[in-house]
């Protein structure tokens, strides 16, 4: 799990590099359009009269008031770019790791998904075609006897991770289950490690 977290920590470095360029680049632009407002007002108030010039001093506070909340909605939308793209990077991470890795991920899933009775566990056709040899009572030592999982061997309709199966009752644990589960839970994670004032 180490790995994982190496991985985890150098996508977040990245996100946070690439984060900081996204928000100093719509910064400028803010400042720049912001600039271009003032122009506009300056040329206004020295043409009028005194209602002239309060007229350009209410257009110049609206403009600033917009560029404010534009500059606010690009941040947000930037952050929220780079929100997804972290968690998108993790989970390509997770799914495509070395056999050995990905199979202890797993593991620990089912040992912390699993219930306390005995079923079956599905895996999709990837998984299956690569399971390590004895994988089955890998699992099974795991669940430390609460329960036993038996492996189908016809292949799930998933892409990753693995469905356990009690009676007719199927619990969906693939990992873009998993991460939409804990989906708001993550996006709050990154933003506080990419965005956080130290």
């Amino acid at each position: 799990m180490a790995g994982v977290k190496d991985l985890t920590a150098q996508i977040l470095q990245d996100a946070k590099d690439k984060a900081q360029d996204i928000i100093a680049e719509a910064e400028a632009k803010a400042r720049e359009v912001e600039q271009d407002a003032y122009t506009k007002a300056a040329l206004a108030s020295e043409k009028a009269k005194a209602k002239a010039a309060k007229d350009a001093d209410d257009y110049a506070a609206r403009i600033r008031s917009q560029i404010g909340m534009m500059t606010r909605q690009r941040t947000l939308k930037a952050k929220q770019d780079i929100i997804e793209q972290v968690i998108a990077e993790a989970y390509e991470k997770l799914r495509n790791q070395d056999d050995a890795s990905y199979f202890s991920m797993i593991t620990a899933l089912v040992k912390k998904n699993a219930h306390a009775e005995d079923g079956e566990i599905l895996f999709g056709s990837r998984d299956l075609n690569r399971l390590p040899a004895g994988y089955e009572t890998t699992i099974n030592a795991a669940l430390e006897g609460r329960g036993t999982l038996r492996i189908v061997t016809s292949p799930a309709p998933i892409e990753d991770g693995f469905v356990l199966r009690y009676g007719g009752i199927e619990e969906n644990c693939t990992l873009k289950a998993l991460f939409a589960d804990k989906q708001e839970a993550l996006s709050d994670k990154v933003h506080q490690v990419l965005f956080s004032k130290a």
